[in-house]
């Protein structure tokens, strides 16, 4: 499905989209912008926002290289009162065939959750969220109202504390599962993804084999020391697809130096031939 908005922006299916952008840049890499202020370079002091212009340079280097870039709300809610305006004008240097996605992991009641889909969907216009699903159904519809819109649900997550809740035996098997079968079951717009650790790569495994037409938000490479190999083989689908291999630090943050953007673009370049050297 296809449609046009008020200001004129087409839009699809955020599948296919997706696809059209990975063949079209040759990637599944997705570059995390968790941008933090203390580690701003200093030549970018001077701006009137360091962060927004971190952003765009970091942006401007790498377009070509990315399926997608996710933007850590945490990172941009902690930086002051400018929080809104950065968000808003980084979204507006990547360019709109690239898959944006608001990484904030939200999942409240009902009508707290149609709030943050909102400021989300609406006022930013982000392609996708990172979503929890603790609270059920209804802390996720709000989010998978549009089909040219995606939530991420977490099933897998790649931190330590991941094995508290996640692996627990729930009538024969782990709970992260258990997720898994409701998100295929909330999945009738086909609008709806996974995230899924890379540090965790045989259950990586299970869970594409479980939903295999179904996006997956990988993070866990590089500062999480998930292996790229096993991640890039067992998180794309048959045609070598439908994977978003999140690196963050290990990109933005390739140097602290007045040349980052040409370090960055530097090693997205290294990631994403590493990645590509392991699709099927």
């Amino acid at each position: 499905m296809v449609y046009v908005d008020s200001k004129c922006k087409f839009y699809m299916n955020l599948i296919t989209k997706l696809r059209n952008i990975q063949r079209k840049n040759n990637s599944l890499l997705c570059i995390g912008l968790d941008t933090d202020v203390s580690k701003i370079p200093a030549s970018l002091k001077h701006h009137s926002n360091p962060q927004l212009e971190f952003n765009r340079r970091i942006i401007e280097a790498t377009t070509d290289l990315v399926c997608a870039y996710k933007l850590n709300l945490a990172f941009y809610e902690s930086a002051g009162e400018k929080y809104y305006e950065t968000i808003q004008k980084t979204l507006g240097y990547i360019p709109g065939k690239i898959i944006t996605i608001a990484d904030g992991k939200r999942g409240d009641i009902g009508n707290t959750a149609e709030h943050y889909a909102k400021i989300i969907f609406d006022d930013w216009k982000f392609d996708a969220a990172t979503v929890n699903p603790y609270m059920g159904k209804d802390s996720i519809e709000p989010f998978i109202k549009s089909e040219d819109r995606c939530a991420f649900i977490l099933a897998l997550t790649s931190n330590p504390g991941s094995k508290d809740f996640q692996y627990l035996n729930v009538e024969g098997k782990p709970l992260y599962e258990h997720v898994v079968e409701s998100a295929k079951k909330w999945n009738a717009k086909n609008n709806i993804g996974l995230v899924v650790g890379a540090t965790h790569p045989a259950e990586l495994k299970k869970i594409r084999s479980l939903v295999p037409e179904m996006p997956l938000l990988i993070p866990g490479i590089g500062a999480q020391q998930g292996e790229m190999e096993e991640t890039v083989r067992s998180g794309c689908d048959r045609n070598g697809e439908l994977a978003l291999i999140n690196i963050s630090r290990g990109i933005i943050y390739a140097s602290q130096a007045d040349d980052f953007n040409k370090r960055a673009r530097e090693a997205a370049l290294k990631y994403k031939e590493q990645i590509n050297n392991f699709r099927g």
